[in-house]
């Protein structure tokens, strides 16, 4: 390979490195907004259930439930409400690889 292709290469592993970081910090964010009841990065101290280390298939579909009114809880429809699919599917990838 000439220079100039590796040079490519790794510019563009750098930009998908950089991009995924920034999505993680971005679920994170939204993460924080959860601690309040779940606790820091999910792990509850109380007792609403931690979410943290969670089959993250598991979590998605529990917020799409809450999202769509097909569960029920006290505000957690509402705050699925607020996030897309996509984020939703973020959050759950997020909560699933915390640590318990």
């Amino acid at each position: 390979m000439n220079g100039r292709i590796v040079k490519l290469l790794a510019l563009a592993l750098f930009a998908t490195a950089t991009a995924a970081g920034a999505q993680d910090r971005q679920a994170q964010v939204w993460a924080a907004s959860c601690a309040a009841c779940h606790g820091t990065h999910g792990n509850s101290n109380s007792a609403i259930p931690s979410i943290a280390g969670q089959d993250k298939q598991a979590l998605l579909a529990k917020l799409k439930a809450y999202k769509n009114d097909q569960l029920s809880a006290t505000v957690m429809h509402q705050h699925a409400k607020g996030y897309t699919d996509t984020e939703l599917e973020r959050l759950a990838d997020f909560f699933s690889r915390q640590k318990r």
